[in-house]
């Protein structure tokens, strides 16, 4: 019998302290999509130190007057397609291609929505992120099952309001965990 499938879109996956890969140590992952068929899902606490939102806009040719938001940090999302841009957002209103993960935050993938963040008229809390990480059907369960992730359902202010440098620690505490208290070993109980 199959055992039933639990989805953990709009949540946060939280790399336990064994996670050695340097693409997802310490990374607290937010998932846009989790079905049978595989995951999708963002970094949300990789700044990247080189790249900044102006410099996107400048490599599109997209003129944003405002420096505040040229200046807002770009993150790195994950290994697969580093080259492909995501804002992680509140709804304000529909983009060309936009994936609604709940009624409060969506992701897209199109130009429109970063003309109109040059043009003032964005969303107000969005996070810009390049790249993203993908799981095959049952990838993500067997790293579950493997102990690799803790799983949190997301909260917006942990996308949008704690400093990057916190997030992980801040995704253990929605769960009552501190992170620096786990074990860096293997193992099940």
């Amino acid at each position: 019998m199959k055992p039933t499938f639990t989805s953990f879109q709009n949540h946060f996956l939280v790399a336990m302290p064994v996670m050695q890969d340097r693409n997802f140590a310490r990374a607290v992952i937010y998932v846009c999509v989790h079905n049978e068929e595989g995951a999708m899902g963002m970094t949300i606490n990789r700044p990247m130190l080189d790249l900044n939102l102006g410099e996107i806009m400048q490599q599109m040719n997209i003129n944003m007057t405002t420096e505040s938001l040229r200046q807002t940090p770009v993150l790195l999302g994950g290994p697969v397609q580093p080259e492909r841009g995501f804002l992680i957002h509140r709804p304000n209103t529909q983009w060309q291609s936009t994936l609604s993960v709940t009624d409060d935050i969506a992701v897209t993938s199109s130009q429109d929505i970063l003309q109109a963040l040059a043009d003032n008229k964005g969303p107000e809390e969005f996070l810009m992120v390049l790249g993203f990480s993908g799981w095959s059907e049952g990838q993500l369960e067997q790293e579950l099952a493997n102990n690799a992730w803790l799983t949190v359902p997301a909260d917006p202010k942990l996308l949008f309001d704690i400093p990057f440098n916190e997030r992980w620690e801040a995704a253990g505490s929605l769960l009552g965990i501190q992170m620096g208290d786990l074990s860096d070993e293997v193992g099940h109980a």
